[in-house]
């Protein structure tokens, strides 16, 4: 018999297992997990309690284990179907009933009595969990004095914001949208909108990009008709940013499908630029650049409000692989600059080796990041760099986690 609702929960499992097994992304094992499961709303439901599960993970697993005589090995199905019942209640408001119903049923000749005993012991006990999630022993070992702080972001996932072609609108569309604004250039809404829905979207009066995604575009200032580079651009906010700041860009990429996206985005803001399919470590262009953005590949940890899943698929492997590739790219970047030429580096990660680590290496001459360059409530390093995480602007919905620095060609 069917039963209402349990393909999204078997795609929930599926998707985790994904993520912890195998060190997928949510976002690359979804095509097989969700081929199952009929209708947005149910697709949506999926990632949903996945992100939850894995958001709150640690919390959950506290719980599971002080309702259980011999603890569940980590790996063991039932944990993974506990964890999924109790985000539903505990996150989403899902009835325990509902959970009960299509939780168990992916235990199928497995041990439901003992998954239906522990949840049942603790709906009975009210459990709960804390206002901001545990992160893992590993994340914090690396995050080390940050770990605490951050952990206040994660609580719930980000709002949307909105970066605008014309900043000088900004107050119109904060009203018309009926949000807010940060700074000029940005809104920000609510979750859950629906954004092909919204005022703006076929007319590309804006597109959708982070708040600290959107300041490394900003450093390079205006562009005057002078010639740009942004490296590794898709699926391209920030070459969107750049052609509407007036600069005369060219934005490599190395995927096709990506970079499909970026001139759709082009297409619909009604803004141009050179778009280059290409793997920019054999690249070699045929002239320098008075700017050069290099928002380069990197483990992505400061995304962990949105994508959940690298607080538990990123380890030392993929950060050194990530140091490696950044590092052979700034380099190459660093010669394309003509003289005078600025360059910006950014990273959406919260590891030091790809920030920190990264920007000690390069042989140019630092041009700092001022103050009034960046939203109230974020503050520049001594070095001029900037690094934000989601436990800044907190109040106001935080930002993603980004390293950022200049420089100049002398």
């Amino acid at each position: 018999m069917d039963i209402p609702g349990l393909p999204a929960r078997q795609a929930a499992l599926n998707l985790i297992d994904a993520v912890l097994r195998r060190g997928e992304t949510i976002e690359q094992a979804a095509g097989a997990a969700l081929a199952r499961v009929r209708g947005d709303a149910d697709r949506a439901l999926a990632r949903a309690i996945a992100g939850e599960a894995l958001r709150w993970k640690a919390d959950l697993d506290l719980l599971i284990d002080s309702a259980t005589r011999q603890r569940l090995p980590d790996d063991a199905k039932p944990r993974a179907v506990l964890e999924l019942m109790l985000a539903q209640v505990l996150r989403l408001e899902t009835p325990a009933h509902a959970a009960i119903a299509t939780g168990l049923p992916l235990l199928a000749g497995g041990p439901r009595r003992l998954a239906h005993g522990v949840f049942s012991t603790l709906m009975k006990r009210h459990a709960s969990l804390p206002e901001a999630p545990a992160l893992p022993d590993a994340v914090v070992a690396r995050w080390a004095g940050r770990a605490d702080a951050i952990a206040v972001g994660l609580a719930v996932p980000p709002p949307l914001d909105l970066a605008l072609r014309d900043p000088e609108h900004t107050a119109e569309w904060a009203e018309k949208l009926g949000g807010i604004s940060l700074m000029p250039g940005h809104v920000r809404l609510g979750r859950g909108a629906a954004v092909e829905s919204l005022d703006g979207f076929h007319e590309g009066a804006w597109w959708v990009q982070d708040l600290a995604a959107s300041l490394p575009a900003r450093f390079l200032g205006r562009g005057e008709g002078r010639r740009v580079l942004d490296l590794c651009a898709a699926p391209g906010g920030k070459t969107l940013q750049l052609a509407a700041a007036g600069w005369d860009v060219t934005a490599l990429d190395i995927s096709k499908r990506r970079l499909d996206r970026l001139k759709e985005n082009l297409g619909r803001t009604r803004l141009a630029a050179q778009v280059v399919q290409t793997d920019a470590l054999s690249w070699q262009p045929d002239t320098s650049f008075d700017g050069i953005l290099l928002d380069a590949p990197c483990t992505a940890t400061g995304t962990c409000r949105r994508h959940p899943d690298v607080l538990h698929r990123i380890g030392p492997r993929q950060i050194e692989e990530m140091g490696e590739l950044q590092a052979r790219l700034l380099e190459r970047a660093t010669g394309w600059l003509k003289p005078g030429g600025v360059l910006v580096y950014a990273v959406c990660s919260l590891e030091h080796e790809e920030g920190e680590g990264q920007a000690i290496k390069v042989a140019l001459s630092p041009l700092p990041i001022q103050a009034d360059e960046l939203p109230p409530g974020l503050t520049p390093m001594q070095e001029g760099w900037l690094r934000t995480d989601p436990g800044m602007l907190a109040d106001a919905g935080g930002v993603d986690g980004f390293f950022i620095a200049r420089w100049r060609k002398e």
